[in-house]
């Protein structure tokens, strides 16, 4: 099972329009952003649909709104991690955010996972409207546009409800309102521009680095310091550290360099044994 994937793997640059199909035909669901999988009720149904009969369905929530239910579903989700001996780590403070990217990333981790137990061939006898009913009626995991309290922003000026904004042929919006939502509407799809710019920059840098690794596969190459020192900034499991001084050590040591401290000290030593000739 393809339970480690490294972030040079190929399954990192399937596009969301591609994982929401995937996820929308397998689940018979309608969602249009990544972020609306935030809950963890979706993961818990791929693997239900890929591992038929270990997800317990019925402590899924898939009305979860808040994080307090989301993680809910996350601790179930980790208990079938648990089950399948799955060492994937599950980020579950990001998730819960709703953040685009992290939801992305793990919904690509999910599908090439679940591609390599099923071969990407759909469960034909999987029901998935089935799965997540509760009492014989289908539970609303998407068809609903509401937006997670994890996901709603503090702002000063909150969107209006459709009390206070009436777009009546009768009354027609209030100025005042109606220039606020034209605001609310342009801050957006600016918002919306500054992400997909966001995006296209993350794929050109990955598709670099995969270009890189590429090179570093070349079976000439493949033992030579330099190349070995990149894979091993390439290949860095911690997040949290960086792997160039790593990579620099090694790299000194497998070309004879003396880094200028350990120079410096050689040469003194040098020096006080002359002295003492």
């Amino acid at each position: 099972m393809a339970t480690n994937i490294g972030m040079m793997d190929s399954a990192y640059f399937v596009g969301r329009n591609e994982i929401l199909t995937w996820i929308n035909d397998r689940l018979q669901l309608n969602l249009s952003r990544v972020e609306e999988a935030a809950s963890g009720a979706v993961q818990c149904q791929m693997l239900d649909m890929t591992f038929p009969g270990v997800v317990p369905m019925h402590k899924v929530n898939f009305d979860a709104k808040n994080e307090y239910d989301m993680i809910q579903n996350y601790k179930v989700l980790q208990d079938v991690f648990n089950k399948l001996k799955i060492t994937k780590p599950l980020e579950i403070n990001r998730l819960v955010k709703g953040r685009p990217l992290d939801n992305l990333e793990f919904l690509q981790w999910l599908k090439r996972f679940c591609d390599s137990i099923n071969g990407g061939i759909m469960n034909e006898n999987y029901n998935p409207v089935e799965r997540r009913s509760r009492n014989g009626k289908e539970r609303s995991v998407k068809g609903s546009n509401k937006i997670p309290k994890s996901l709603q922003t503090n702002n000063n000026h909150p969107l209006p409800n459709s009390g206070s904004v009436g777009l009546s042929k009768a009354s027609g919006p209030k100025p005042a309102k109606a220039a606020e939502v034209q605001a609310l509407l342009k801050e957006l799809a600016d918002l919306k521009i500054s992400t997909d710019l966001l995006e296209k920059e993350r794929d050109f840098y990955f598709s670099k680095l995969r270009d890189v690794e590429i090179l570093c596969q070349t079976p000439e190459l493949d033992d030579l310091p330099i190349v070995v020192a990149v894979k091993k900034i390439l290949y860095a499991t911690d997040a949290n550290e960086s792997a160039l001084e790593d990579a620099q050590e090694y790299l000194n040591q497998s070309l004879g360099v003396e880094d200028e401290d350990e120079a410096e000290a050689n040469g003194e030593q040098q020096e006080e044994e002359k002295t003492q000739a």
